[in-house]
């Protein structure tokens, strides 16, 4: 198993820029897959972005691409989201998720291992 511990959040003004990191820890880390999720109140969690094991390959949601940038260190055990250009609607919980599929999933049944959560909040 891993344990999975999110940090990074706060309160950015529109424009700005936050990265948030997920720090693993149990099994090697480079065994998963992992991913970023995000919640906004009433609403269901979403697929931000994800890359593979290696960090080789990525995916991400059309509503972030070209803004957030996802990446992974793992001789640190940790998996980054450098998010540029904040809008309001980024507003959420961002949660890491990871999975010892090799399958880059965009869905949160996908994922086994989840954080706890790291709250984003961009002002207009």
């Amino acid at each position: 198993q891993v344990q999975l511990v999110e940090s990074g959040g706060g309160l950015v003004q529109a424009g700005g820029s936050l990265r948030l990191s997920c720090a693993a820890s149990g099994r090697t880390f480079s065994s998963y897959t992992s991913g970023w999720f995000r919640q906004a109140p009433g609403k269901e969690r979403e697929f931000v972005a994800a890359l593979s094991r290696s960090g080789a390959n990525t995916r991400y949601a059309d509503s972030v691409k070209g803004r957030f940038t996802i990446s992974r260190d793992n001789a640190k055990n940790t998996v980054y989201l450098q998010m540029n250009s904040l809008k309001p609607e980024d507003t959420a919980v961002y949660y890491c998720a990871a999975d010892e599929a090799y399958y880059i999933g965009s869905y949160y049944v996908d994922y086994d291992y989840w954080g706890q959560g790291t709250q984003v909040t961009v002002s207009s």
